[in-house]
């Protein structure tokens, strides 16, 4: 199972690069770069929110559940 991060499908939808997400937010374009290649083990949620604005989307925009489908229920 694994989150994904689709800052990049947001960030081409509202034709913004990285580094004016980066300015908006005001995180590290470093930081920035660890959370949209799925490499954060967390956002905060103030973090979160500052995207969504800057982005003017929901948060399921950003984040989406992809689950094993090897796995049984």
């Amino acid at each position: 199972m694994a989150i994904i991060i689709n800052i990049d499908v947001m960030l081409a939808k509202r034709k913004m690069s990285v580094t004016e997400l980066s300015e908006r937010v005001g995180i590290t374009m470093a930081n920035l770069s660890v959370l949209k290649n799925g490499k954060a083990k967390a956002i905060r949620l103030s973090t979160l929110e500052a995207i969504c604005k800057a982005l003017d989307c929901q948060p399921g925009d950003i984040l989406e559940y992809q689950g094993d489908e090897n796995t049984e229920d």
